[in-house]
């Protein structure tokens, strides 16, 4: 699993010309869902993404999380975080889920986000957008398999 967090001011989401989903303060979230990915394995990024404390407090230090500045977030689903440019200039996506199986753990992911977050909007899996978002920092993080111990 790959996770692209973005901390912003707002963010949305269209398809076929029509905005379908936007959030103010909080995170945009661009998931990528490879072949070896399980429940435990969005269990665990969900936990670890939650508990991000990347928003200022009173003294301008990253101290805040999502829950404490009642933020939202936005789920984005992006296969193309599993592009392999290794060989020649068209990239490989071999590594990216089965479509069916990934989106049964995106739409998981969803339920367990929506477990511990207020707002939770999303993108429309497999469908093409257009995703605006005012990066606010900017500040963003890359959740991937470097990110655990082993």
């Amino acid at each position: 699993m790959k996770l692209v967090i973005q901390k912003v001011s707002n963010a949305s989401v269209e398809t076929e010309g029509n905005c379908i989903s936007s959030i103010n303060k909080g995170f945009l979230v661009l998931v990528g869902i490879g072949k070896e990915d399980t429940r435990e394995t969005v269990d665990q990024y969900v936990k670890k993404m939650i508990n991000l404390r990347i928003f200022a407090d009173e003294e301008g230090k990253t101290n805040l999380s999502l829950a404490d500045v009642n933020g939202e977030i936005l789920l984005v689903s992006q296969f193309t975080l599993y592009a392999n440019c290794k060989k020649g200039n068209r990239p490989s996506f071999f590594d990216a889920g089965n479509p069916q199986e990934a989106e049964a753990l995106y739409e998981y992911m969803v339920e367990k986000v929506k477990e511990s977050v207020p707002v939770v909007k999303t993108g429309k899996f497999g469908a093409y957008m257009k995703v605006s978002l005012i990066n606010d920092g900017p500040f963003t993080i890359l959740l991937d398999e470097n990110t655990f111990a082993r």
